[in-house]
């Protein structure tokens, strides 16, 4: 039996708490969610875009939802330790899959600007959050089925015509609990003509030992001329299991940044859907992972140029070492009117040992010759003769390979649009080669500060 129909037994036998826990907007798609879900087999590990991802292995174990919204002890303080620069934010947290209150986040937007949880903006502005929950997100995904099945909350920004948002707003989501949990939720943002802003998201998880599931949907809509800078970190825990889709629909002359970042995990799928719908827009859509032990990463990317004159750069690096695999999967299409597209698609990475893995599948579709385009993969180990010259200078061997290694990962890091994140990145990097357990392993502060958001 397919591990998807717990789930849809789950959702028949409690839809009504479930949609009484929801809201109009989001309440609307289960019934096809879950149709869809009842009709569709899973990918089987190995099948197109399904490398090295066994969707049926990731959802069997049994997993808790907490439809009724029972409220979980959560202490966001525990994962605010570490002494890294500040990033100023309006701050939000999700703990599991419930959007809580945050003290003062709404106090520094902008008037006409919407921000906090999606099923509070459903109820109080149905219509809004109804013209664009579930557009882009295709329900032939089973990810984005699942998601739709269960969904009850989340994060909703919505930023006017002109608007600019001078701060970051940053999403931290929390997965706590004694039992093993499914966290379900979704993330909407809606950039109208000529807003500008920055989101950051970090996922943590609290405790070691404890099974989780983080389950997410990402829909980014960015008008024309708009600009937003999307940023991603998972700092989650070796039992800790993520599949994340994200939908991204440009504008005209948009400006748009995704760069995500996975740091510390179990095993995680993200899959990113980038259209662009107008003409002159840019796309740079970039991320890294860090894999040792046994942990698993797998990445699928489709860029979809279906309009003249826009631009995508697209960047994915990988380490892997002890067991650790890797896996990427990237489309650039371009369609047969888009004249005048230019799309670049890498795929590198550095292998540490004889046990880890990486497979790389980058590919181009084209059907006009108006373009210019590129593609390419490289997958090899640090390279012996920087190894030897830095050795000459004297540099042990542990820290050469660090310093090789936090170089290879620069680019990545450099395309973040916030300087103090970029200081804590490169940090947390530093940390993360040099062998910490966990992010905050190094800490030296227990005031249970927030060194992401503090003023």
């Amino acid at each position: 039996m397919s591990a998807i129909n717990q789930y849809t037994e789950l959702f028949r036998a409690h839809r009504e708490m479930i949609d009484a826990n929801g809201a109009g907007p989001l309440n609307q798609l289960r019934d096809t969610a879950c149709r869809m879900l009842e009709v569709n087999r899973l990918p089987a590990k190995g099948a197109e875009n399904y490398q090295d991802t066994d969707l049926d292995a990731m959802l069997a174990p049994d997993f808790g939802l907490n439809l009724d919204k029972i409220d979980i002890d959560v202490n966001p303080g525990a994962t605010f330790r570490c002494d890294v620069p500040l990033v100023k934010s309006s701050l939000f947290l999700m703990e599991n899959d419930t959007l809580v209150s945050a003290e003062g986040a709404g106090e520094s937007l902008p008037e006409g600007v919407l921000a906090g949880s999606l099923r509070k903006f459903a109820r109080e502005y149905p219509g809004l959050v109804e013209k664009y929950y579930g557009e882009a997100a295709s329900m032939d995904n089973p990810i984005v089925a699942l998601d739709s099945m269960f969904a009850q909350d989340g994060l909703f920004l919505y930023v006017p015509r002109g608007v600019r948002l001078e701060r970051p707003v940053q999403l931290v989501n929390i997965l706590s609990n004694g039992m093993p949990l499914m966290a379900v939720r979704r993330v909407l943002v809606v950039l109208e003509a000529g807003a500008e802003a920055k989101l950051l998201v970090c996922d943590h998880t609290q405790q070691d030992g404890v099974r989780f599931m983080d389950l997410q949907t990402v829909e980014l809509f960015v008008g024309q001329g708009a600009r937003l800078d999307y940023y991603e970190i998972e700092e989650s825990s070796r039992d800790t299991s993520r599949l994340s889709a994200l939908y991204l629909r440009q504008s005209e002359d948009s400006n748009v940044t995704v760069d995500g970042m996975t740091l510390f995990n179990g095993e995680s799928r993200n899959e990113y859907f980038c259209d662009f719908d107008g003409e002159g827009a840019s796309l740079r859509l970039y991320g890294m992972s860090i894999g040792d032990e046994s942990r698993r990463l797998s990445t699928y990317t489709r860029i979809n140029h279906a309009v003249p004159r826009c631009q995508s750069d697209e960047l994915f690096k990988y380490t892997v070492d002890g067991e650790a695999h890797a896996d990427f999967t990237g489309r650039i299409y371009v369609a047969p009117g888009a004249v005048k597209t230019e799309a670049y698609q890498a795929n590198r990475s550095l292998v540490g040992s004889d046990k880890a893995k990486v497979f790389s599948k980058p590919q181009l579709e084209i059907y006009n010759d108006d373009v210019k385009c590129s593609h390419g993969s490289a997958i090899g180990q640090l390279d012996p003769m920087q190894m030897f010259y830095m050795r000459t200078r004297g540099l042990p061997e542990s820290e050469a390979r660090l310093l090789l290694r936090q170089a290879f990962m620069a680019d990545v890091i450099d395309a973040v649009g916030i300087e103090s994140l970029r200081d804590r990145l490169r940090l947390l990097v530093e940390r993360r080669f040099a062998g910490a357990e966990t992010a905050c392993s190094s800490c030296r502060r227990g005031d249970g500060s927030c060194a992401v958001h503090c003023e």
